[in-house]
């Protein structure tokens, strides 16, 4: 199957599971949320997706800074805006924009491979870090009382050990990773990266060698901390502009199928996925289906926006690079 072809499939998925999603919310349920939406809320939902992607760039800054590359943050923002806008138009999810940032600093000179490991490790990291975030805040709903009928409905067993357990589940999940970059870092062999110095395992392996690598994986932890609350942020704005309130914790814990769902690469800009998502992780919390829908819409439509804004300034051209 050709490029075209698979992109023309990929939309083709999104708007055939809008569709679906529409037709059994009912559009006449559904527009009058969107048309009465409260605009200050609308403001300050844009304003934590901005200020969300704007964290992003400059986690992705630091990490590329560590691997090598020699930019500025002011060239990652750039960057790493061109790269949301094409997530936002373009087939296939985050993919297009995490390549277009990958090329982005192989041409500013980054080897491929470190290149690579910056876009990808900024991406999964992020969404690890959602992951963590989501087990704190059902602990934090949990023992607060009040969530147990709603995360009981999630799957989460409100059990009088849960709060501990997903404790413990968090902190396994940040320890982790540092301990298998500590252990990387201590139990390779110099001899053995200098004897295949061409194959991308010992290239990965020297990259835990650089200096300050626990350093970094905790900047990268700090920033992605800070991305998802604020993307957490701009997701409670959209549902208070519809009137849907729910604890902070709730939101945060809908946000993890919400936003992994909508970057996996089987739509265009997560439309459709994020949305059918946000049907059913936020109908455990009592809010209907067409609330949830409307939600996650105004959710993608921050997107979308910071997509025409990127266009206007003169990234246009960047965005017609990336399809290609």
């Amino acid at each position: 199957m050709s490029a075209r072809a698979r992109a023309a499939l990929r939309i083709a998925l999104a708007l055939a599971l809008l569709g679906a999603l529409l037709w059994w919310v009912d559009p006449r349920a559904a527009w009058p949320l969107l048309a009465g939406a409260d605009p200050l809320w609308l403001a300050l939902g844009l304003a934590a997706a901005v200020a969300a992607n704007a964290a992003s760039a400059l986690r992705w800054w630091l990490l590329a800074r560590w691997l090598g590359a020699g930019v500025s943050p002011g060239w990652a923002l750039v960057r790493y805006f061109h790269g949301v806008a094409i997530n936002a138009v373009l087939p296939g999810a985050v993919v297009g924009g995490d390549l277009y940032r990958a090329h982005a600093l192989t041409r500013a000179g980054l080897p491929a491979m470190e290149a690579g490991v910056s876009v990808l490790g900024d991406r999964v990291g992020g969404l690890w870090v959602l992951v963590v975030l989501g087990a704190l805040a059902a602990a934090w709903g949990l023992a607060a009382g009040g969530g147990a009928a709603a995360l009981g409905a999630l799957g989460l067993e409100p059990s009088g050990h849960g709060p501990a357990l997903l404790v413990g589940a968090a902190a396994l999940g940040l320890l982790l990773p540092l301990a298998l970059l500590l252990a990387w870092r201590h139990g390779l062999r110099p001899a053995t990266a200098a004897a295949a110095p061409l194959r991308w395992p010992a290239r990965l392996a020297r990259l835990a060698q650089r200096p300050r690598a626990p350093a970094q994986y905790g900047w990268q932890v700090l920033g992605s901390v800070v991305v998802q609350l604020l993307s957490v942020g701009a997701l409670l704005c959209a549902g208070q502009a519809v009137g849907v309130s729910l604890p902070a914790w709730a939101w945060a814990v809908a946000a993890v199928p919400v936003f992994l769902l909508a970057a996996l690469p089987v739509g265009f800009g997560g439309w459709g996925t994020r949305e059918a998502a946000a049907v059913l992780a936020l109908a455990a919390f009592g809010v209907g289906a067409a609330e949830a829908l409307v939600v996650a819409l105004l959710y993608g439509l921050a997107a979308l926006l910071q997509a025409l804004a990127v266009a206007a300034a003169g990234g246009l051209r960047a965005l017609r690079g990336g399809a290609r």
